[in-house]
């Protein structure tokens, strides 16, 4: 269905760097297409209040306070649309400086600098500089220096100037890209107040040149600019003999008059060309035609990809200006690693989370060393930034970091960590080395409390050499099924056994090796919360002393044991004593501490078999003396 051109036709836009910006009455909406190919659209409300709907209705003024809005407004898009190809960088110490005495924001504070830099550019080129050129061919004796040929002069030279400007910058690629946006900004305006359906191929057929083009404002500006400058001078220097015979001075008095009446003029030029839009009339072309001229040069035609982008800005503000209810959105920027670091390790310590949560997540997600972090130069493109949001998101809503990246290492294997199961913690690590050295060619292992099975798949990888056969229970089918995928994901063969510890196991075994639930229960509710609210608490739970499942284990083991088999358990902290002379079905019993110093696990070996020789009754080499960790005899 055709829709009447003149229902939208305020909406305007701007080319940016890999995208379009689109602006209508309550909102604007930026489109670019990022490193990865996709759009992404960044809105945002525009300040509708009845004082700027007032100023809105006044003239010449209105122009004005458009003008600068544009301006302030475009600098901060051009930004934005840059720092999805890229970091947005270190603000420098101006930037700083103007974000803490005016009490913006730094991204606001680095768009306040960019915009005064382009203005002192603008104003350098297109007003300082014509009038320096223009004294040098009217001298002050010349009787002609503030007449009507030298604001012709000026203004002629402030259009080559700008003509050679246009044509200088597009000999860069980014700039002949955007010349490229800007075109599919005019046509995609065009297509809609032609009534056609916005695709890019209707877009494509329609002109991409438009009266209200910002490039014809500007020819405005330095046409109505000789007409008001002449008539300024010629009434100063006639009336009010502001003029003296001094060059420098005389220089400067222009040149602050022509920053004075500046807004006029832009005022003046911006109801002209509102006028001359509001008209098709053949006989306005000739007023319109070097803007039009202009346009073939600030204007190139896009590619239907572009003309997409265009397209998905206009229909996003015209959303916006239909539905106040539509909240604003923002762009998912490209990052480099450090600053992304920086940013999250604040958001951790906000939520009191381990900054080394922060460095663990985008060391492993991004593929960095921990320890380069701070110096790498690599750049996280949107959708890795996407992806890191995401994750972060789930780590400060409390889900424990191994749960949200959804693995972890564990002695040389890759382990599926989720909630059917607990993480599997570093120590353990040397729980399964001990079993590993115990092991001898053709052993029976059996992994008691397997969990995620992170103990029976990597004594089964370790020991594939010896042809070890390996076994793992536990009473939880959840953590039973996950310890099958963690034993398939790491290529080795495991049988497991659901079984409430021995109940529904057979057969004896070399080493039993057992990670049982030690926490006291009056301790779980003193637990970190990522804890108790996401690990399975019946994987912790040890009883009132937390000692339950080693008095099971003393009674138990024994039987599943073969003669001279050994048992390896670990032990929560302060419990190796009790939990050793709980073990006096066994001929020896040994404690071995962990990397931290810590009295860890608990080593007990069954008595031969009668007749067997003393070397053969002793433990495996592991279970003597001081294995590795750190580990001492009890």
């Amino acid at each position: 269905m055709k829709q009447k051109a003149e229902k939208r036709t305020y909406i305007g836009g701007q080319a940016v760097l890999e995208g379009v910006m689109m602006r209508g009455k309550t909102a604007y909406a930026t489109a670019v297409r990022d490193p990865e190919g996709n759009i992404q659209v960044e809105s945002r409300r525009l300040n509708t209040s009845k004082a700027m709907q007032r100023v809105a209705k006044i003239p010449l003024v209105r122009g004005v306070v458009s003008f600068v809005s544009s301006l302030v407004t475009g600098s901060k898009i051009l930004m934005r649309s840059a720092a999805v190809y890229g970091d947005e960088g270190e603000p420098s110490k101006f930037e700083k400086w103007c974000a803490e005495k005016l009490h913006l924001n730094v991204m606001a504070a680095v768009s306040f600098v960019a915009t005064l830099l382009g203005i002192v550019l603008a104003v350098g080129l297109f007003v300082a500089l014509p009038m320096l050129l223009s004294n040098l061919f009217f001298s002050e004796e010349s009787g002609l220096r503030y007449g009507i040929w030298y604001n012709l002069a000026q203004g002629g030279l402030r259009l080559l100037i700008f003509l050679l400007y246009v044509v200088a910058i597009t000999a860069m690629k980014d700039i002949r890209r955007v010349f490229m946006y800007h075109g599919a900004e005019h046509k995609t305006i065009t297509c809609f107040e032609r009534g056609l359906e916005l695709t890019p191929e209707n877009a494509k057929s329609c002109s991409r040149l438009h009266d209200r083009c910002g490039t014809t404002f500007l020819f405005l500006v330095m046409a109505i600019s000789i007409v008001v400058f002449s008539f300024i001078n010629w009434f100063c220097d006639a009336y009010l003999n502001i003029f003296i015979y001094n060059e420098v001075a005389n220089y400067f008095i222009q040149f602050a008059i022509k920053i004075l009446f500046l807004p006029l003029v832009a005022g003046i030029s911006y109801e002209i060309l509102k006028l001359l839009a509001k008209s098709q009339s053949k006989w306005l072309i000739p007023l319109k035609a070097p803007g039009f001229a202009l346009q073939l040069l600030t204007t190139r035609e896009p590619t239907d990809d572009m003309l997409e982008v265009a397209i998905a800005a206009f229909k996003k503000v015209a959303e916006m200006d239909a539905d106040p209810a539509i909240p604003e959105q923002s762009f998912v920027v490209s990052r480099t690693v450090p600053n992304y670091l920086a940013e999250l390790k604040q958001k951790f310590a906000a939520a009191g989370i381990d900054e080394s949560d922060a460095e663990w997540l985008i060391s492993l997600q991004a593929g960095v060393p921990r320890s380069e972090l701070e110096t790498s130069d690599k750049l996280l493109v949107p959708g890795a930034v996407r992806a890191l949001d995401a994750l972060a998101e789930e780590r400060l809503a409390g889900r424990p970091l191994w749960y949200v990246l959804g693995s972890t290492e564990f002695y040389g294997c890759e382990i599926k960590t989720d909630e059917r199961a607990l993480i599997p913690r570093p120590e353990t690590e040397l729980l399964a080395e001990l079993a590993v050295k115990a092991a001898k060619e053709g052993s029976a292992i059996l992994d008691m409390c397997t969990g995620s099975g992170c103990i029976a798949v990597s004594v089964a990888k370790h020991c594939a050499p010896l042809r070890v056969a390996v076994s793992a229970a536990d009473v939880s089918a959840d953590a039973l099924s996950l310890a099958k995928e963690n034993a398939a994901a790491n290529g080795v063969e495991v049988r497991f056994v659901e079984s409430d510890l021995f109940a529904s196991v057979e057969g004896a075994f070399d080493i039993i090796v057992c990670n049982p639930p030690y926490i006291k229960r009056v301790d779980l509710p003193g637990l970190q919360r990522e804890i108790r609210e996401y690990e399975p608490m019946s994987a912790l739970d040890g009883g009132e002393d937390g000692l339950d499942f080693y008095r099971r284990l003393a009674k138990e083991v024994p039987a599943h044991l073969k003669e001279g088999g050994m048992l390896l358990a670990e032990c929560g902290m302060g419990q190796a004593r009790d939990v050793a002379q709980m073990m006096c079905a066994f001929a020896r019993v040994s404690i071995i501490r962990d990397y931290a110093g810590i009295e860890r696990f608990v080593r007990a070996v069954k008595k031969p078999a009668e007749g067997a020789s003393e070397g053969e009754a002793k433990a495996p080499a592991s279970g003597e003396g001081k294995p590795a960790g750190g580990a001492e005899r009890a």
